[in-house]
């Protein structure tokens, strides 16, 4: 192109002959002449035809590389095989251009696949307290020492943008649950519809349209919340765009800030903290001139006030093993000894796990998450094995879940052992727990080591004042009781008894 534009200005311009133009080129006076009568500025060449033996095969391979494509990893074909299925068909070429083919294939398929994505799409307008969007998310977190994987709950109000993350260990009911109750605490309020894409924690079954097979325990949470639940198209994430812009923006604005935090409670707290501040730091995308949080305070008027929290728990029916534990998620966690070999319902909530036998909670405990495949943790509550050591004292010298009694207790209990009866007497002090206040007993276990005098008797008498229990009211006697001859309170017949033992 440059050549030609040169020869072009020589002759037009500068009125140079065709001669000397074709000396200075060294190309020959046909081509110049020719260059210069057909009036283009670029040089055009012929479209080069160039055949190859596979052509005759080239539709016949697309199709096995687009079957190659859904099949599963296992079950694909290599570009070995399909090269040697050519050749039985008599294909002559080499596997260099089969495998030439398919990059060029793949390259096809990507752009049209990326052109496709990139359709025509409508913006939408949210009037205030209309919908929130949801969506789950992954990151990670240094939480205790160890860097831990985490499930975010994304929400975000679609017409202020105010926006909540909160962090949970798996995505089940029971998160998805606390995390509405927190994210609606938060905004003030529940919008009247909630946009979610089709999770397996709200959707049993994806049917034609919009209709969908709703999960139980989530369809009860959004009639408790009273708002409507919509659920996207399959692969249609476009449908609630704000929260999906709003976990890539998560990634790049929070993520990258969080300090490494003791515990997961702290970690959420923090979240909350962050986000709240990013609502008055950031601008509204329409209203430029107004941050999220201003747009926020004018939506809150306009949403359904926060009704009582929703009792999100999935439950499940266990049966306790003769040494008094459940086994909940490779984890095992302690029940009072009088339902030992016997069903009851577990309650499992974000953070705890209840314990309910005939209508009652019977018990409850911190719930761990076990992220390994070992033999989990155990769960003791040393209460709950009070009736147990009662008619078998000695299990209180080993047994595991008297391991992490008070230091009180374990103070009195290492001089009580060293007593006949001493395990018995310990657990009649250990048992008062059941009749008083736990930390009124330590308190008098503590004072009756202060005084050197570790007995139950004198435990008994330091909870008695610490309680402030009024002495019992006299007693009349009935008249069938009453004494004929009282005693006559004469001390003078001691002095006759200590003669008359040094006599004898």
């Amino acid at each position: 192109m440059a050549l030609l534009s040169v020869i072009r200005r020589w002759h037009l311009r500068d009125k140079i002959s065709i001669r000397e133009i074709a000396r200075r080129t060294k190309l020959s006076r046909n081509t110049i002449t020719k260059y210069l009568a057909s009036g283009e500025t670029s040089p055009r060449y012929p479209h080069r035809k160039s055949p190859s033996q596979l052509d005759a095969y080239a539709a016949e391979l697309s199709d096995w590389l687009r079957t190659n494509q859904r099949q599963s990893r296992k079950q694909r074909r290599t570009l070995r095989q399909m090269h040697a299925t050519l050749l039985t068909k008599g294909y002559a070429g080499s596997y260099g251009r089969v495998a030439a083919f398919a990059r060029e294939w793949r390259r096809a398929e990507q752009e049209r696949a990326q052109t496709a994505g990139r359709g025509t799409f409508v913006p939408l307008l949210f009037a205030p307290g209309e919908a929130f969007q949801f969506d789950w998310s992954e990151d990670h977190a240094r939480i205790g020492g160890e860097r831990i994987k985490l499930q975010i709950a994304h929400f975000k109000l679609s017409h202020s943008r105010a926006f909540l993350l909160r962090a949970y260990p798996l995505q089940t009911h029971e998160m998805l649950f606390d995390a509405h109750q927190h994210a609606f605490a938060v905004f003030g309020g529940v919008p009247h519809r909630g946009i979610y894409d089709n999770m397996k924690t709200a959707v049993d079954k994806v049917r034609s349209g919009k209709l969908r097979d709703v999960n139980a325990r989530f369809a009860a949470m959004v009639g408790h919340y009273l708002f409507e639940a919509e659920f996207c198209n399959p692969a249609s994430g476009w449908e609630k765009g704000q929260i999906e812009k709003n976990v890539q923006d998560a990634r790049h604005r929070i993520w990258p800030t969080v300090p490494p935090m003791p515990t997961l409670e702290a970690l959420n707290d923090w979240l909350q903290e962050r986000c709240v501040a990013l609502w008055h730091e950031c601008a509204h995308p329409v209203w430029r001139d107004r941050t999220i949080a201003s747009i926020w305070q004018d939506e809150q008027r306009l949403l359904m006030p926060t009704p009582s929290p929703f009792d999100g728990f999935v439950e499940q029916t266990k049966r306790v093993t003769p040494t008094c534990l459940v086994h909940v998620e490779r984890n095992r966690y302690s029940v009072p000894a009088s339902y030992a070999n016997r069903p009851i319902s577990v309650r499992l909530y974000a953070d705890r796990v209840v314990m309910v036998a005939e209508g009652q909670v019977i018990g409850e405990h911190v719930r761990r998450i076990n992220r390994t495949h070992d033999g989990g943790q155990t769960l003791y509550n040393w209460r709950h094995y009070l009736s147990v050591v009662q008619r078998k004292p000695g299990a209180l010298r080993n047994g595991a879940p008297f391991a992490d009694l008070p230091e009180g207790f374990r103070r009195l209990q290492a001089l009580l052992l060293q007593r006949p009866g001493g395990d018995r007497e310990m657990v009649e002090i250990l048992a008062l727990v059941l009749q008083y206040d736990e930390q009124a007993v330590l308190a008098a276990v503590e004072l009756a080591l202060e005084a050197n005098v570790p007995s139950k008797p004198h435990v008994l008498n330091l909870l008695a004042r610490l309680t402030g229990e009024t002495p019992p009211a006299p007693m009349d006697a009935p008249p069938s009781l009453a004494l004929k001859v009282e005693p006559v309170a004469n001390v003078a017949r001691y002095d006759h008894l200590r003669r008359t033992r040094h006599v004898a």
